[in-house]
């Protein structure tokens, strides 16, 4: 199930939405948003929720385990015991082919299979919940909930389930304890606002760049113009289509009393790589430094030790989206830029503003050339494209006229969370608008959302 799908927007949410209204009880509600989530789920496979299910009850037993140890030493067994069962999930499922597959071309005379597994939707996501939860526990920086049905809801929420954000259990702890209140004032108006602005960005903006993007894509070879459309083209795809997904997340959230944090703050106005990820896919990035390369050492190990982690965080990051080379050589490329930025930012940083934010919006760009490709030789012959001006092709105006939309849109409107969206009754016919215009683009396509796939 997808939000911009019929049976989400006309009878999923307004059915589950009246019913969370509709009982008052906390433990009610939490048996509600929990069934919901395994609806929500399961659309795509039943046999994917024993998995989810095994997962939750995997961390919330090894919370409780980790409060009630007799010793430090035995606490710390269980964090690392239920890290490493997710993590091995995540391998099998996601890695293993990949893993398989590289050991057999290095040694072939290796015999390890290939196996017929199909990847679970999110499974990325909420192993990185699950994970978090544990790992906070452990360092203290929550207490275990001993309500199950509290803890399935945190990782179950059907609104943050598949495609993020990360949320971890601290984040919305205290919104989960009062969910039994009543209606916020305001979030409602102010959640439907939010979730119709990231429709729009998804079904107007996104899909209609995926229109240009991937035709161009599947021509044996790029022009000059085509290959920086499609690398331009695919870097809004990318960001409309999943800060979309981020909006609509928040914006449900607040509709059933929870505030998702925010995932995106205007990354492609950045000044440098580092700003970049102080902006891009916020939920991933701290989710990264704080469980990964903090943990590595961080910047306590001197110049190289820090690079090091550095580097190895990114690529570890890069290989979090899939299991292919060329989200490996993303993320090291970002480590690589991310190194730099730091040994030379105090140069880059007396550049003109603007002409920094371009430096480091080309830089963004060529990466999502890498992110895109199917493998290694599809991004080396699209970038090569890309710097051969002889063969400039021929100038398209849709494919222009939707790039100066995504242009604008960047350039001059603020991340939805930002906005002051009104939220007094006679606003609602213009909410209900945008909802209706948003309806009018999805027209029964129903397209997934890019960020499935990781």
């Amino acid at each position: 199930m997808v939000f911009n799908s019929d049976v989400f927007l006309l009878a999923f949410l307004p059915l589950v939405y009246l019913a969370f209204w509709a009982v008052r009880s906390k433990q009610s509600r939490y048996v509600l948003l929990t069934a919901a989530g395994y609806v929500f789920y399961g659309w795509w496979d039943w046999r994917f929720c024993l998995l989810l299910l095994f997962s939750s009850l995997l961390s919330f037993g090894a919370g409780l385990a980790i409060m009630s140890a007799p010793s430090p030493r035995q606490s710390r067994w269980w964090m690392i015991g239920a890290v490493t069962v997710d993590l091995s999930l995540l391998f099998f499922f996601k890695y293993f082919n990949f893993f398989s597959g590289n050991v057999r071309a290095a040694w072939p005379s290796v015999p390890l299979p290939v196996l017929e597994v199909a990847l679970p939707v999110g499974i990325s996501f909420y192993t990185f919940h699950t994970i978090s939860y544990v790992v906070d526990v452990y360092a203290g920086r929550v207490r275990a909930t001993r309500n199950l049905w509290e803890y399935l809801t945190y990782v179950n929420l059907f609104f943050q389930l598949v495609a993020g954000p990360i949320v971890r259990f601290r984040q919305i702890e205290d919104d989960l304890d009062h969910i039994d209140g009543p209606p916020q004032t305001g979030w409602t108006a102010r959640g439907i606002a939010i979730f119709v602005a990231g429709l729009l960005k998804k079904v107007v903006i996104a899909d209609h760049l995926g229109t240009i993007v991937d035709p161009l894509l599947k021509q044996p070879h790029l022009s000059f113009l085509d290959a920086w459309t499609a690398a331009l083209g695919y870097t809004g795809q990318l960001y409309f289509d999943f800060s979309g997904y981020s909006d609509m997340a928040l914006g449900l959230g607040l509709l059933f009393g929870l505030r998702i944090p925010r995932n995106f703050n205007s990354p492609y106005r950045a000044a440098g790589i580092q700003d970049f990820w102080h902006r891009w896919h916020i939920s991933l990035s701290t989710w990264l430094r704080d469980y990964l390369y903090i943990t590595l050492g961080g910047s306590r190990g001197g110049t190289f030790r820090t690079q090091g982690n550095l580097m190895l965080t990114m690529v570890l990051g890069g290989l979090w989206h899939g299991a292919n080379w060329t989200f490996v050589i993303w993320g090291g490329y970002h480590g690589l830029l991310l190194i730099m930025d730091r040994q030379g930012g105090s140069f880059f940083s007396n550049w003109p503003r603007p002409l920094y934010q371009l430096q480091t919006f080309i830089l963004v760009v060529i990466g999502w050339v890498l992110f895109r490709s199917d493998n290694l030789p599809m991004a080396g012959r699209w970038l090569s494209a890309m710097f051969q001006p002889d063969n400039a092709g021929s100038f398209a105006p849709r494919a222009a006229a939707w790039l100066a939309v995504a242009a604008a849109w960047v350039l001059l409107v603020p991340e939805s969370w930002e906005i002051k969206f009104p939220t007094t009754l006679r606003w609602a016919p213009v909410y209900a608008a945008g909802l209706l215009l948003a309806y009018y683009y999805i027209n029964g396509t129903e397209s997934v959302f890019l960020y499935f796939q990781f």
